[in-house]
Order: C-alpha cells, then sequence, then structure tokens
C-alpha cells in the first residue's frame, strides 16, 4: 500500500511532495523542515508520535491539514507525471538554490519548479531586481517601467517580475526588447500561463530566461498563493522597486516585505490626483522607500549595496553567518510581519 513515508525516497522528493501538501508560506511547516529533514517529518504525518514543537491537538490539526491536500496514491501518480514532464526542481543544496531565500527562514520556500534558465537563481543577489506595481497602469507607468528596465538589463542585471499585466508585463517586455534577462515569479504552476493574455510573453521569457515557482505544475494562482508570492520577489533581489501601486496593494504588500528584509526599496512619483501613485508615494511619505526617478538611480543603489556587502563587517545577505548576525544585532535581516 502506497504510503507518504514509502515516497519520499529522499529529501528532494519530500520536499517535492511538500510543495503539493503545503500552501506556500506554512512557517509551521517550514520550522519542522528545517529541524527534521523532509523524509522524516513526511514519516510523522503517518504515525501518533509526537510533533517536536507541538502539543497534542496543535499535531493533530498540522496532520489532518497536510494529509488531507492529497491521498498518497494520487501524490505518487503527481510525482511520475513531473518526472515525465521534465519540469526543472530546484531544492535547498543545489547550485542554482538562491541563497538570498534563506533569509525568509521558516518562511522560505520548500523546492522551487524551475522553465528556463534555472542558472539565473544563481547569481548574486546584487544582479537581481524587482520590478513590481499595478496591473491597471497607466502609459505614464508602463513608458517609466519599460525604461528603468531597458537600462538595468543593459546594465547587466536580472529584472525580475511576476508576469502580471500593466507594469510588470512591461519591464518583462522591456528587458526581453533589450537583449537582457529576466524572471517571472507566479503563483500557479510553471505549466500554467496566467494571465491567459500573457502566454506568448511567458513563453518567451521560459525560452531565454526563467519561469519560477514554488507551487507545483498544475496548481492554481489564489490570493493567498499571489500573497505568498511577494515574499519571493522582495528576498530574491536585492532591490524592489515600485512604479505604480493602490493604496492596499500586492505590490505595496512586496515593497514592505523587501523593506523588512534590509533590501533597497525604490518607489516612482507620480501625479498626486493619481490613483496609481498612492502606493509609492506612501512608501516614501513611511520611508520605507528612496524616491527613483531612473535607472541610474538604482544602479547607484545596487553599487552602494555591493560595496557594502564587500565590507569584512557586514556578511553576504543570504548566508547563515549573515543570519546569525542579523538574530544578534537585532537587524533586519530577517522576516517580522
Amino acid at each position: 500500500m502506497t504510503s507518504f513515508s514509502n515516497l519520499a525516497k529522499d529529501d528532494r522528493t519530500a520536499r517535492m511532495m511538500l510543495s503539493m501538501l503545503a500552501e506556500p508560506d506554512d512557517a509551521v511547516t517550514g520550522r519542522l523542515l528545517s529541524r527534521l529533514g523532509g523524509v522524516e517529518m513526511l514519516g510523522l504525518l503517518e504515525s501518533e508520535g509526537k510533533v517536536p514543537g507541538m502539543g497534542r491537538v496543535d499535531a493533530q490539526v498540522w496532520r489532518d491539514r497536510l494529509s488531507a491536500a492529497s491521498r498518497p496514491d494520487e501524490l505518487a501518480g503527481r510525482l511520475r507525471a513531473v518526472e515525465a514532464s521534465g519540469t526543472g526542481v530546484v531544492v535547498p543544496g543545489d547550485r542554482d538554490w538562491p541563497a538570498s531565500l534563506g533569509d525568509l527562514y521558516d518562511r522560505e520556500p520548500f523546492v522551487l519548479w524551475t522553465r528556463g534558465a534555472a542558472s539565473f537563481l544563481s547569481r548574486p543577489v546584487t544582479d537581481l531586481l524587482t520590478i513590481t506595481g499595478s496591473r491597471a497602469a497607466t502609459s505614464y507607468g508602463e513608458r517609466v517601467a519599460g525604461e528603468i528596465a531597458t537600462d538595468l538589463a543593459r546594465d547587466g542585471r536580472v529584472v525580475v517580475a511576476g508576469g502580471a499585466y500593466g507594469i510588470e508585463g512591461a519591464a518583462h517586455r522591456a528587458a526581453l526588447a533589450a537583449g537582457g534577462d529576466t524572471i517571472a515569479i507566479l503563483a500557479g504552476g510553471i505549466d500554467r500561463s496566467y494571465p491567459a493574455g500573457h502566454r506568448d510573453l511567458l513563453d518567451q521569457i521560459a525560452g531565454v530566461g526563467l519561469l519560477v515557482s514554488e507551487t507545483p505544475p498544475g496548481a492554481s494562482p489564489t490570493r493567498h498563493r499571489f500573497l505568498a508570492r511577494g515574499r519571493l520577489l522582495a528576498a530574491l533581489s536585492n532591490t524592489t522597486v515600485v512604479v505604480e501601486a493602490g493604496a492596499r496593494s500586492g505590490a505595496r504588500h512586496t515593497a514592505r516585505q523587501a523593506h523588512e528584509l534590509d533590501r533597497n526599496v525604490g518607489a516612482v512619483p507620480g501625479a498626486v490626483t493619481s490613483a496609481a501613485s498612492a502606493g509609492p508615494h506612501q512608501l516614501i511619505g513611511e520611508q520605507r522607500a528612496r524616491i527613483v526617478t531612473h535607472a541610474g538611480e538604482i544602479i547607484n543603489m545596487l553599487h552602494m549595496r555591493e560595496a557594502l556587502l564587500e565590507s569584512p563587517q557586514r556578511p553576504p545577505l543570504g548566508s547563515t553567518l549573515s543570519r546569525d548576525h542579523a538574530r544578534c544585532t537585532g537587524g533586519r535581516d530577517g522576516l517580522s510581519l
């Protein structure tokens, strides 16, 4: 009889299974994973033994939540389908795993599913820059996003965005047109083109850049998954730039998480009468972001961060030493929402 324990033959497979059983940004499961490893943790799903750090009731709630997502025989079929499809899988310890995601601690993704050049993920964190903003962007916003992405691509940076309509789509298209590198982080499976109107764009990114998701193939994007995706947009890059965003928006949420992770955050100002610029203006007013008007200012911020990271006084972002440093000094290297 198929069981979770039988399927979890190694840590890589266990992490793939976890991404199919647990929702993204599950800190409870992430804490257990870092403490026990994937194989031992999945063994706990089918036992009645004690779960470290949990009382009996909480442990049963955790078991029920993950076990309800899929039966072992269904999971076995999904794993076989993924293997047959040749979908890329990157886990911690792999050459291409981004060290910067370690700054998320228990909220680090279990696995990254990839389509395209997974080697982009191993680029230095100072090479990556996230551009995000409103789906209902204005022509001004799309023009500015495109100009910034073009100049960053020509500077050899990787433009990271979420593949959405509006600001993010403009950033991806500009980076591609400039012959640069770009990564699209998706809220659903990498085999699902979302939004559907960006199918051609996403296929183009997969061809010369990279599509990546922490949700498994076949997964549909949901509100929770969009919000969870924001922490990856923030953590993967050295700098996040918000071009246009509403006062309450996913882009502003991403910028807030980048700020809490001690990343550079920039915001493009707009007309005070424009609702599309309310989010950037709030970030600037709260001193969570610097004013950005052109790519040169962003590149200067990147150069300053590169110099800081090269200093013997400061360990690199994403390193174990950096995370220990943050805990000891009370800095904002750890996420505290």
